[in-house]
């Protein structure tokens, strides 16, 4: 069951646009991203930190939200998506959620 943030913030992200989502998730251990299409109910393109070469990184759990955060944008922009539509789910747009938007960012997805 979805809590009443998490749909708040997809149902605004539905009414208003038509964009492919970024969706983030976050456990206690590991950060998770995918970029969703709604339309076709398909992941376009996904990345997070139970990759192999993310855990032998060794890095913080900032360096690692900042690295999945380049990793989506690059496989988004490979895949042909440069617009999404930023879905937080039911996390403060604060702190790990903050870093890993703001290296998409960086990289060249839109939102």
């Amino acid at each position: 069951m979805m809590n009443k943030r998490a749909q708040r913030v997809r149902n605004k992200l539905k009414k208003f646009t038509s964009r492919n989502r970024l969706s983030v998730f976050r456990s206690n251990n590991h950060i998770y991203a995918q970029i969703i299409d709604d339309s076709k109910g398909e992941t376009i393109a996904s990345a997070s930190t139970i990759e192999k070469e993310i855990i032998q990184s060794k890095a913080t759990k900032k360096e690692l939200a900042e690295l999945v955060g380049k990793r989506i944008a690059e496989r988004g922009i490979i895949k042909g998506v440069k617009e999404v539509a930023f879905d937080k789910g039911k996390y403060k747009y604060h702190g790990l959620i903050k870093i890993l938007a703001d290296s998409a960012r960086t990289q060249g997805l839109n939102f």
